[in-house]
């Protein structure tokens, strides 16, 4: 039979328990994990474009999102709602599609930026926080507009042959190699990260001008898009730049090591779990609270760079204004040749 003391006792227990959860429940509202808070914005924060953090680990403001359709590029997978970036990336991805169309590339399949507000993504990508990444699928754009059910379904088609690491020559084409060397003429781009055999083959075919090899960086995945990363933009303080990549072509040893056992060799022990599911917003820099709070634009259609390139940016003072998607002296002044291998994706 329960006594008295022994009652009170169990009460106790019982109602410092519901406290201790209580408590930590308090602890988890006041500290939730980012990639929810980020990712439930729809908008951007209508505020001057800026970036804080790093690729990995960070948000960004004053977002604009590219066009579902340009003239020379359509958006795919409408439904992740990561059309956005800083502005230099989103009218970057218009110029390349303008310049690669003149070369020969038939249009852009443009994959993930961010999201609105950047910051770690719901699903996939390790990086894609601070606006200064974007996707671009290896399959050249059809010449019709696919409709928002294709774009969601269709797959990129990898360039890299089945069960092995070297291209597919049945789907390699010159013009693929023009593409990522017009991306890798820009002075903004640091690295362009592709499969290494994508880099084995540009080693082994390229010639001539041979100088924008140094920012294409082999990595993990990316047999079927090619990932651009811009440096940090001026505005942007608290963005934390990555080392510069290596000086030479890259067609070395370090390539060379990409064809060992090594970085394929499956890891020991458990499974840890993925930064971006443990990640949480005090993890981030203390400007990102400030990014989550910012009011948003009208619309989405007030902050898209689409087909006419035009889009309207909040200044300062939180008035709109418009400006050109085009602007021939839109790009800042090229950034210094970057170096070595990126940290994360």
């Amino acid at each position: 039979m329960t006594t008295l003391p022994g009652l009170r006792h169990c009460l106790a227990a019982i109602a410092g328990a519901a406290c201790i959860i209580a408590m930590l429940a308090g602890i988890t509202s006041a500290d939730p994990l980012a990639k929810d808070v980020f990712g439930a914005k729809k908008l951007p924060a209508a505020t001057q474009p800026r970036s804080h953090g790093f690729y990995s680990k960070g948000c960004f403001e004053g977002g604009v999102a590219i066009a579902t359709d340009g003239p020379h590029w359509q958006a795919m997978r409408l439904s992740r709602n990561r059309r956005w970036g800083h502005p230099t990336m989103v009218k970057l991805l218009a110029k390349l599609s303008r310049d690669a169309a003149a070369d020969g590339w038939p249009g852009l399949l443009i994959g993930d930026l961010s999201q609105p507000r950047g910051g770690p993504m719901l699903t996939g990508h390790a990086s894609h926080q601070i606006g200064l990444d974007a996707d671009v699928w290896l399959m050249p754009m059809p010449s019709r507009r696919m409709s928002a059910a294709e774009r969601e379904n269709i797959s990129a088609v990898s360039v890299i042959r089945q069960g092995g690491l070297t291209v597919d020559e049945r789907r390699w084409t010159p013009a693929h190699a023009a593409v990522l060397k017009r991306a890798a003429s820009y002075g903004e781009v640091e690295r362009i990260l592709v499969h290494p055999g994508i880099k084995k083959k540009l080693c082994d075919t390229v010639s001539g001008d041979r100088s924008w090899l140094r920012k294409i960086r082999p990595f993990w995945g990316h047999d079927s898009h090619f990932h651009i990363r811009i440096g940090c933009q001026s505005g942007s303080p608290g963005c934390k730049p990555q080392a510069a990549v290596a000086r030479g072509e890259g067609c070395d040893s370090s390539l060379a090591w990409w064809f060992t056992e090594e970085p394929w060799r499956p890891a020991k022990g458990p499974a840890k779990p993925k930064a971006r599911d443990v990640m949480r917003l005090s993890a981030l820099p203390a400007a990102c609270r400030a990014v989550l709070d910012a009011p948003a634009p009208a619309s989405e259609a007030a902050v898209t760079i689409g087909g006419e390139g035009r889009t309207v940016i909040a200044d300062t003072s939180g008035q709109a204004s418009a400006a050109s998607a085009y602007a021939p002296e839109s790009t800042p002044p090229k950034m210094p040749i970057p170096a070595a291998r990126p940290l994360g994706r």
